[in-house]
C-alpha cells in the first residue's frame, strides 16, 4: 500500500513515525521537544504547530498517503466564533479546577450521576471541569467561548487548513466528560452546567474514517488521544490489560461495552477501534519506589531493585500499604501509607525494599481487580513504563497478578498506533480494508514472563496484602 505516518504531540514533544503500511515497520522518525519552559498548565497551541513542524523536517514526510494524529488527553482549547483562541489551551491535571470539580458533582446530583450520564466523576483533569474553573475565574473568556476542541481535534483542524467542520474521536470525546462512551452520544446540557452556555462540538467520527484530505491530498485520520493510541499501537484487544507504571498507575483493558461505575474509580473511556477501555488510576505506583530509595539511602530504582532481590516473597511479614499521596483506588483521599508486620527479624533494609515493591503491585493488583469484578476478562497483562524493566518488578508480577506479562520493548506504541489507525483509514478510502477491521500489524516485540510455579506464593503474598488493607480501612472496595 505504501507508507504512513503517526505523530504523537505529549505534553512535552512531538515524536513522528514513519511506517510501512503492510507490515507497521518504522522506516524512519522525528522528534521535538516543545518550545516553552517548564511544565506549565496554560499552552499556546501554537507551540504545538512550531513542534511538529520542526519533528517533520528533513523531508520526514515525503512519500507518506496519510497521517494519523493523537495528543495529549484533556487538553481543552477554547475557541471564539472566528476560530481564534480565546486563551490559551489548559492542559494537564489542572490543580485549579479541584474546586470546580467538586462543584460539577454537586450540580448535578452526585458521583452516581456522572457515572450514569458519561462513565465517568468529574477529576481536576477533564475538560468539563476546565469549562466550569473557565466561568468562574475568567467569566469574559467563558463568554466569548463558542467552540470547544482537544488538542488531537486542534491539530488535525489546522493540517487541514481549518475548515468549517470540525472532528474528533470517540476516544477523545469519551475523555471529556460530556461524551458517553454508553451512548455514543454528547451531553450538551453538561457542558452548559459547567461554561453556562452551549458550545460547537466536534462531530465525532468512526474508528476508520478519514477527517478529510490536505490541499496537498495528504489524507488525515480521525486521530485519538495517547491513552487509545498507545493501546493500539500495542496490539491489545480482548482479554488483554495495560499497567502502566508512572509516578501513579494506571490498569487499562479491551471491554466490548461501556461501564458505568458510580464509585467514580473506574474511568468509562472508549478505545480507537469501536470498543471500550475501562481505566483505573492508582496515585501511588513508581512514586512508592521512590520514596523508599531515598528512606534507605539508594541512588536509584536499580540499586532499591538489587537489594530488594536479597529478600524473599512476602518481605518477612512486612506489608507495605503504598497510599503516601492519599489514593485513589480505594477512594482513600485523605490516608497516608502504612507499614505493618515490623518484627526485629522483618527490620533489615531488603526486607523494606522488596515490601515496596510488593506494595506497589499489589495496589496495581487491587485495580485490576475492580475490573475483574466487573466482569472484564484479563488474561494477558502487558505491563509499561521504565519501571517495569526492574528485576524486582518482573519477579514479583506475574504471581502478585495472577497472569501471564509481557514487557514490550521501549517504543513509541503512541505514535505507531497513530500511524496504524492512518494505515487502516487508508485501506478504507482505498478500498483495501474493512472499516470494521484494523490493519493487521506486527505485535510488540516482548518479554513474556509467566506466573508458573511461583502462582501459589505470590497469591498468599496478595492475601497478606488485603488481611492488612482491610484491616487498616476496613472495607475501602465497599464504600
Amino acid at each position: 500500500m505504501g507508507i504512513v505516518a503517526g505523530l504523537d504531540s505529549s505534553s512535552d514533544f512531538t515524536r513522528i513515525v514513519v511506517c510501512d503500511t503492510d507490515t507497521g515497520a518504522v522506516l524512519r522518525q522525528g522528534y521535538a521537544p516543545h518550545p516553552m519552559e517548564g511544565r506549565p498548565s496554560d499552552v499556546d497551541p501554537q507551540a504545538w504547530l512550531l513542534s511538529l513542524g520542526e519533528a517533520a523536517g528533513g523531508g520526514l514526510l515525503e512519500g507518506v498517503q496519510a497521517i494519523g494524529v493523537s495528543a495529549q488527553q484533556n487538553a481543552l482549547v477554547p475557541l471564539d466564533a472566528q476560530g481564534n483562541t480565546v486563551r490559551p489551551a489548559m492542559i494537564g491535571g489542572d490543580k485549579r479546577a479541584q474546586v470546580a470539580a467538586a462543584d460539577l458533582i454537586d450540580a448535578l446530583g452526585g458521583r452516581e450521576a456522572w457515572a450514569q450520564a458519561v462513565g465517568s466523576v468529574p477529576g481536576a483533569a477533564q475538560p468539563v471541569t476546565k469549562l466550569r474553573w473557565l466561568a468562574k475565574s475568567e467569566p469574559e473568556n467563558a463568554r466569548r467561548t463558542a467552540v470547544l476542541l482537544q488538542a488531537h481535534d486542534w491539530l488535525v483542524w489546522q493540517l487541514l487548513g481549518r475548515p468549517v467542520r470540525r472532528t474528533t474521536d470517540r476516544g477523545g470525546a469519551s475523555g471529556t466528560g460530556y461524551w458517553s462512551a454508553a451512548t455514543g452520544a454528547y451531553r450538551p446540557d453538561l457542558v452548559e452546567l459547567a461554561l453556562g452556555h452551549q458550545a460547537m462540538l466536534p462531530e465525532v467520527i468512526g474508528p476508520s474514517e478519514a477527517a478529510g484530505t490536505t490541499p496537498e491530498g495528504l489524507l488525515i485520520s480521525a486521530g485519538t488521544g495517547e491513552t487509545m493510541a498507545a493501546a493500539f499501537g500495542l496490539g491489545i484487544g480482548m482479554g488483554d490489560a495495560v499497567v502502566s507504571l508512572g509516578a501513579s498507575g494506571s490498569v487499562m483493558a479491551v471491554h466490548p461495552e461501556a461501564l458505568a461505575d458510580q464509585s467514580g474509580m473506574i474511568t468509562s473511556l472508549a478505545d480507537a477501534t469501536g470498543m471500550h477501555l475501562p481505566v483505573v488510576t492508582t496515585l501511588n505506583a513508581v512514586r512508592t519506589l521512590r520514596g523508599t530509595a531515598e528512606l534507605l539511602g539508594l541512588p536509584d530504582l536499580e540499586s532499591l531493585s538489587e537489594l530488594a532481590m536479597k529478600s524473599t516473597p512476602g518481605s518477612h511479614g512486612l506489608v507495605m500499604l503504598p497510599y503516601l499521596e492519599g489514593e485513589r483506588t480505594p477512594n482513600l483521599p485523605h490516608t497516608a501509607g502504612t507499614i505493618a508486620g515490623l518484627r526485629r527479624e522483618s527490620m533489615r533494609p531488603e526486607h523494606l525494599a522488596r515490601a515496596a515493591f510488593e506494595g506497589m503491585l499489589c495496589g496495581l493488583a487491587d485495580a485490576l481487580d475492580v475490573l475483574r469484578g466487573r466482569g472484564v476478562d484479563v488474561r494477558r497483562i502487558f505491563l509499561l513504563g521504565p519501571a517495569a524493566e526492574l528485576p524486582a518488578v518482573q519477579s514479583a508480577a506475574p504471581a502478585l497478578f495472577g497472569a501471564q506479562v509481557v514487557v514490550p520493548q521501549p517504543a513509541d506504541y503512541t505514535a505507531i498506533g497513530a500511524a496504524r489507525q492512518a494505515a487502516w483509514a487508508l485501506g478504507v478510502s482505498q478500498g483495501t480494508l474493512d472499516p470494521r477491521t484494523p490493519p493487521s500489524w506486527r505485535g510488540a516485540a516482548a518479554q513474556v514472563l509467566e506466573p508458573g510455579e511461583e502462582l501459589a506464593v505470590g497469591q498468599a503474598v496478595r492475601q497478606q496484602f488485603v488481611a492488612v488493607r482491610e484491616q487498616t480501612h476496613p472495607g475501602a472496595f465497599r464504600a
